[in-house]
């Protein structure tokens, strides 16, 4: 049997006096290839993509409300690289040119909600940088640029595999890469660590080449990346970039992702100022048998409704907070030091979480300024709307309330449309 045409592994060759020659290019010589090759460019790509839409979040306050604009950036890039994966010659290898030049931009132009502006723009705040229309495209462009370069390289290892074969490695390293980033975060690494790990894939995928601009770039990215990690008062938790700004002797104002969500002080500044983290109390006075014995507190943060709960009689605080570097910033920050209380356990979980998995019964139950206070619709992924802001949430907090029991939820809603959502 001399057929003139075989196929193996889905690629046909010719036969021709013997010699087999393979109708698809070579496979470059790389010190990392085969099943290896395709697992590092997988978790690449998808550990850049959860990286990007991570550290943009942080820096750029518009995407609070645009929340699956790098998402979609994302898949348009992926789509774009297998598309035109014999370009994965000329485009990967400059990878880190482009992805150091975007970090450089952002870095340059943040988009952070100015705290001290009075001038109300966007929703109600005033924010420093570029404006949205120009800032938000350019993202999502370079966002696209950026994981079709890496999808690129992918699609082009995929050619040296069976379909099923290449779809179960692509898989397994997508897998790998939400892992390493997912551990990262809750080991609340900051973005430093995040670009080591992509210089590093990239070094070694790209080996024995030796190009002097890209590598040059790898250096520059992580160069910027330490700097914005280590800045003074700037912490990473494992949700939001935490910026910690003091005010004044006795207040310190919090950031999230660029977005003045917290301010630390004291009680007596509280009493002072009429605040309405004290005003759950006046309703606890207005119920049938007044007590707030027992307090749940969803959101706790700093500590100051913590402390508000023990001053005003509370023999037991459940302090509830997701973040667990929120917490540490009040036992560091809060000059009361709730935290240190006998008669407070803090717990760190997700607040729709706690209420179902516990057993107790309180007098008082806060949501404690858990509202984002964005803009989203109603089918978001936000975990506060989504899980806390439920009619499920709504009858766990009822089931978990004694007889004459008080549930509040407060914030600062400077808008009416804010209340009318919660509504």
């Amino acid at each position: 049997m001399s057929p003139e045409r075989v196929l193996t592994l889905g690629r046909p060759c010719l036969l021709d006096g013997g010699i087999i020659r393979a109708m698809v290019q070579a496979p470059r010589s790389h010190t990392v290839r085969g099943p290896a090759r395709l697992l590092i460019l997988s978790s690449l790509m998808l550990f850049v993509e959860l990286a990007l839409i991570r550290w943009l979040g942080s820096n750029v306050v518009f995407l609070g409300f645009f929340s699956n604009f790098v998402l979609l950036g994302s898949f348009l890039g992926i789509g774009l690289g297998f598309l035109r994966c014999e370009w994965h010659d000329r485009f990967f290898p400059n990878f880190p040119v482009l992805f150091a030049l975007f970090v450089a931009l952002v870095l340059a132009v943040p988009a952070a909600v100015e705290a001290n502006g009075s001038e109300i723009v966007y929703v109600g705040i005033k924010v420093s940088g570029l404006p949205p229309y120009v800032i938000l495209p350019l993202i999502f462009t370079c966002v696209a640029a950026l994981l079709s370069a890496i999808a690129m390289e992918v699609a082009a290892a995929f050619k040296t595999f069976s379909p099923l074969t290449a779809y179960r490695l692509d898989i397994s390293g997508s897998l790998l890469g939400i892992g390493l980033f997912s551990a990262l975060s809750f080991l609340e690494a900051p973005p430093s660590a995040w670009g080591a790990i992509v210089v590093v894939a990239y070094v070694a995928l790209m080996l024995p080449r030796r190009r002097l601009l890209p590598l040059a770039a790898c250096m520059a990215l992580v160069g910027m990346l330490i700097a914005e990690s280590f800045t003074p008062g700037v912490a990473w938790s494992p949700y939001y970039k935490i910026t910690v700004k003091p005010r004044d002797a006795t207040s310190t104002l919090v950031l999230f992702n660029g977005v003045p969500y917290q301010l630390i002080e004291s009680y007596q500044t509280m009493v002072d100022t009429h605040q309405f983290n004290l005003v759950p109390y006046d309703h606890v006075a207005k119920a049938p048998d007044p007590a707030h014995d027992d307090v749940l507190i969803i959101g706790a943060g700093n500590g100051k409704d913590v402390e508000a709960a023990l001053q005003r009689g509370a023999t037991s605080v459940e302090a509830v907070d997701i973040d667990p570097r929120s917490v540490q910033l009040g036992r560091e920050l809060n000059s009361d030091h709730p935290y240190d209380d006998p008669r407070v356990h803090v717990t760190i979980a997700d607040g729709r979480s706690f209420l179902e998995h516990t057993d107790r019964h309180f007098d008082l139950i806060e949501f404690a300024g858990t509202d984002s206070v964005t803009v989203v619709l109603g089918q978001s992924s936000l975990r506060l709307e989504s899980y806390l802001f439920t009619a499920e949430s709504m009858r766990a907090v009822r089931a978990h309330l004694k007889p004459n029991g008080v549930f509040t939820a407060f914030n600062a809603y400077w808008q009416q449309w804010y209340v009318d959502r919660v509504g």
